[in-house]
């Protein structure tokens, strides 16, 4: 049977934060999951795995990122999600490499100065970790808070990024 133009292909990558699932299909990216994540995507019944141009764009831009060579991505995205989840997660697209955000500052930048809760729940459901850069919002007192990849893996980006000191103790306090 040919694949359907509509259905969600998938595949896996490694990457120094483990392995990440990349899925997606003709509107653009739909997801890039952690081995282990919080709130695991259930796959369909029209999603198969695969290989398609822009999951082979995603690698490329994905290893260039880890590799230091990449500072935006460039990939046309799709995630799904209701009306205030997708205004989270396009601002986040807005955080410069190297910069983090408070989840306040991401609030106030929405409109939204007390939906501080809502907007952590949102980045906690951020289906494009990394390309959506989720990792760059942290506490307000600057705690590296809950990471759908684990904090090792927010740590390891934050230092890639040059925004957390290599030398920086993530569970001091």
């Amino acid at each position: 049977m040919p694949p359907n133009a509509s259905s969600v292909v998938y595949t896996r990558m490694p990457s120094p934060v483990g392995p990440l699932l990349l899925a997606g299909d003709a509107d653009g990216l739909r997801l890039i999951e952690f081995h282990q994540p919080r709130h695991p995507m259930p796959i369909g019944a029209d999603w198969r795995e695969g290989d398609s141009a822009l999951l082979r764009e995603t690698r490329r831009q994905l290893d260039e990122y880890f590799d230091g060579a990449r500072r935006r991505f460039d990939l046309p995205l799709a995630p799904r999600g209701t009306e205030f989840q997708l205004q989270v997660w396009r601002t986040l697209a807005t955080i410069e490499f190297g910069r983090t955000l408070s989840y306040a500052q991401m609030a106030a930048r929405i409109g939204r100065p007390s939906a501080v809760r809502a907007v952590g729940a949102a980045n906690g459901r951020n289906p494009l970790p990394i390309v959506l850069p989720c990792h760059r919002v942290i506490g307000s007192d600057g705690d590296l808070t809950g990471f759908g990849g684990g904090l090792p893996a927010k740590r390891y980006l934050l230092q890639l990024e040059g925004a957390l000191p290599a030398d920086a103790d993530l569970f001091a306090r």
